[in-house]
């Protein structure tokens, strides 16, 4: 029953079998944690054969060898293989080394000194980046480190609130971006849909300053299933908006192979590109070409990452089946909780009732449950609502996630009906 509909003698009551149900809890001296979307061992292991696959022959296609230095842009069979991930053509493409967030935070930074057309950083008004919320942390610790102002934009269920964003850069000055992960967004899961991708990639234009789209694609092939909803392509749209030099596509195999040892890599304009690899020509004379190398080897082709990745979902689906099958049959038309059930990615947004996210986190912590904490979703660490909990089911094991899960929803129970009660 829908706890609205509960009468004063009822809620009494529901709130005496929380109170219980937490005292059992805490009884149990549980230890789990679910803070943060990495890979499990299980699937680390399916990418072992990564280790001694190249046999001493450490030649490229074209004769290059890897282990010597140069080649800041990357091989051009990585290119050729990543440039299918992000849907774009091979020479658009750069290859960095295991991290997309490095590639990211440099473009920023490049943008701020010196500007893909003009630095962000000159006259009287403060940069500022439009974030969607709730959206990615790590997106926004790059604006707060480097003095960027971050102005929230809301999410639907296709995406950005493209009304909103188009407003907002019409208003304000010096508005010189976005963020966005657009297929399984990070926590809620989304996908932007053809409408979406079609006005974003317009937004520049009606921007007043020049105008960055950091496209952060880093769940492209992370699906759980084979009819997963599909992301349209970005660059077409940018094409026939004549944008193409506003946007920046990144991806990675962290999630696909070894997290702390994978590519990174970055999509943008031919023009954009000589001026980023001048820019990076100061700073490296070349990424890791062997771990490239490897990689290519490892996958072959486009085919061989896909058929990677349904492993992957193998792993993956069991656990995001807990966490969805436990909110549905014990939260499921109470009241106490909405959340969006992803076809994909790494997370699940779970919203409480407003003004509980803290207390819900609280008491999971209390009973050795460690979640991500409230408001991290959120530029400045503030959820206005203090609603949203990102839950990252990955890395645990299954039975860890059920278990978690489980007390997860007492903890809902129980800050949900103490609010009542007051």
């Amino acid at each position: 029953m829908h706890v609205d509909q509960l009468d004063a003698a009822q809620r009494a009551q529901a709130l005496a079998q929380a109170e219980s149900d937490y005292h059992a809890l805490l009884a149990q001296g549980l230890s789990l944690d679910l803070t943060r979307g990495k890979p499990s061992a299980e699937q680390a292991n399916l990418s072992n054969a990564l280790d001694g696959i190249l046999d001493g022959n450490y030649f490229a296609q074209d004769g290059t060898d890897v282990r010597n230095y140069g080649g800041i842009d990357g091989l051009p069979e990585a290119k050729a293989l990543f440039a299918q991930v992000l849907q774009v053509p091979a020479d658009e493409m750069l290859i960095g080394g295991n991290a997309s967030l490095t590639l990211m935070y440099q473009v920023i930074d490049f943008a701020l000194r010196f500007g893909f057309h003009k630095a962000w950083n000159t006259g009287d008004s403060t940069p500022k980046f439009l974030c969607p919320v709730p959206g990615y942390d790590r997106h926004f610790s790059i604006c707060e480190y480097l003095g960027i102002e971050m102005v929230t934009l809301p999410m639907l269920d296709d995406g950005p609130d493209m009304d909103v964003a188009e407003a907002l850069v019409q208003e304000l000055d010096n508005v010189c971006g976005i963020w966005c992960v657009p297929r399984f967004s990070n926590p809620t899961g989304c996908v932007y849909s053809e409408a979406t991708l079609a006005r974003l990639a317009a937004l520049p234009k009606l921007a007043k300053s020049d105008f960055l789209i950091m496209y952060d694609n880093a769940y492209a092939v992370h699906a759980l299933t084979a009819d997963a909803p599909a992301l349209g392509n970005i660059r077409e749209h940018a094409i026939a908006a004549g944008t193409l030099d506003n946007i920046v596509q990144f991806g990675s195999t962290s999630k696909i192979t070894f997290a702390g040892a994978g590519v990174a890599f970055l999509s943008t304009s031919k023009s954009n590109l000589a001026a980023f690899k001048k820019y990076l020509g100061f700073q490296t004379i070349g990424p890791d070409k062997v771990n490239q190398l490897r990689h290519v080897a490892f996958f072959k082709d486009h085919s061989g990452l896909m058929a990677h990745m349904d492993r992957h979902a193998d792993i993956m689906k069991p656990r995001f089946d807990a966490v969805l099958s436990t909110l549905e049959a014990q939260l499921g038309g109470t009241g106490m909780g909405t959340w969006i059930s992803p076809e994909g990615g790494y997370f699940v947004s779970f919203e409480t009732r407003p003004g509980l996210a803290k207390a819900v986190i609280q008491l999971a912590s209390d009973a050795g449950i460690k979640l991500t904490p409230a408001g991290a979703t959120f530029p400045y660490g503030n959820d206005p609502q203090d609603s949203n909990i990102r839950i990252a089911p990955s890395f645990p094991s299954i039975a860890d996630v059920q278990a978690t899960m489980d007390a997860f929803v007492v903890c809902v129970r129980l800050a949900t009906l103490r609010s009542l009660a007051k």
